[in-house]
């Protein structure tokens, strides 16, 4: 008796809690469920999928609508240290095109996620966008080759393009025509999901 009880103690403690294999999910807008119902997004789909085929995984989504890969880069170190997650996916730039910062910026501020990310031992994925010409033909595929350039240099997966058979469809998007709706958010797991699930191996 005194042994059951001593070892359902050793699985309900803090330690054992925190074995728990983490995926964490730094994004924006795209990650945090704006203007969705609760619980509708991609990420809560994915920690469900997770629940059932990998129950040792959990989800931290650190996502804030409005984030930039500058405020992704602060925020960063923090919550490598607080979470300590095995797999970090990284959803961020689509901010800085559309407010027309600094290709160069944006590059360099997703290398130093990527490079926070790996010297934890944490595995990368990074996810892909491509923006409206707003800005020019040059600037757009620019801002597109940044992701795949950063991903051969890194060595670390890449998604090419997040918002894949979801972009060209309007009726996936909610009025604003810049945020997917709810029915786009299942495509939006299938696009991460075969790149993802490689990585929570060992």
């Amino acid at each position: 008796m005194v042994f059951v009880v001593l070892c359902m103690a050793l699985l309900n403690s803090p330690t054992a809690i925190a074995q728990s294999s983490k995926v964490l999910i730094v994004g924006d807008s795209l990650s945090a469920e704006y203007g969705l119902p609760r619980g509708t997004g991609w990420v809560k789909l994915l920690e469900d999928r997770l629940k059932k085929n990998h129950a040792s995984w959990q989800v931290v989504n650190a996502s804030i609508s409005g984030e930039t890969t500058a405020g992704g880069q602060t925020r960063l170190p923090l919550l490598l240290k607080t979470h300590q997650p095995k797999v970090v996916v990284i959803e961020l730039g689509a901010n800085d095109a559309l407010r027309g910062l600094q290709l160069m910026a944006t590059e360099q501020n997703l290398r130093k996620m990527i490079q926070a990310s790996k010297q934890t031992g944490a595995k990368v994925l990074l996810l892909g966008m491509r923006i409206p010409p707003n800005y020019g033909q040059d600037y757009t595929n620019k801002f597109f080759a940044i992701y795949g350039k950063l991903a051969a240099a890194e060595q670390v997966e890449l998604l090419p393009f997040f918002l894949e058979r979801v972009a060209t469809r309007m009726d996936l998007f909610q009025p604003d025509r810049i945020h997917p709706n709810v029915m786009a958010q299942s495509i939006m797991l299938e696009n991460v999901w075969p790149k993802l699930e490689p990585l929570l191996k060992p």
